[in-house]
């Protein structure tokens, strides 16, 4: 079992950028694909990116490719959502999620770990 820890988050202003950090606890970091999710106040959670349990396939939702990159580094057990060019309608608690996997295809749902989640707040 895999236990999921949020950093990163914070408020920031319209244009700006932002890092999130996921680590993750527990044996066989590799064998599980990852994404990051948010939910915006009275709104549902939504996907917002994923990767593979290689790190070689990304997949991102709509409202942010071009500005939302995500990444993994195998030998510190870390997950990576690096944010551009956020506006406001990017505020949400942001939330890393894990699966394990035995293919190497992103996953949009069916997670089955998930950390508290870290707050992204953009001003205008």
């Amino acid at each position: 079992q895999v236990q999921l820890v949020e950093s990163g988050g914070g408020l920031v202003q319209s244009g700006d950028s932002l890092r999130l950090s996921c680590i993750a606890t527990g044996p066989s970091f590799s064998r599980y694909a990852f994404g990051w999710f948010r939910q915006a106040p009275g709104k549902e959670r939504e996907f917002v990116a994923a990767i593979t349990r290689t790190g070689g396939r990304t997949f991102s939702a709509e409202s942010v490719k071009g500005r939302f990159t995500m990444s993994r580094d195998n030998a510190k057990n870390t997950v990576y959502l690096e944010m551009n060019v956020l506006q406001p309608e990017d505020t949400a608690v942001y939330y890393c999620a894990a699966v394990m996997s035995s293919g190497d295809d992103p996953w949009i749902h069916g997670y089955e770990f998930w950390g508290q989640g870290t707050q992204v707040t953009v001003s205008s």
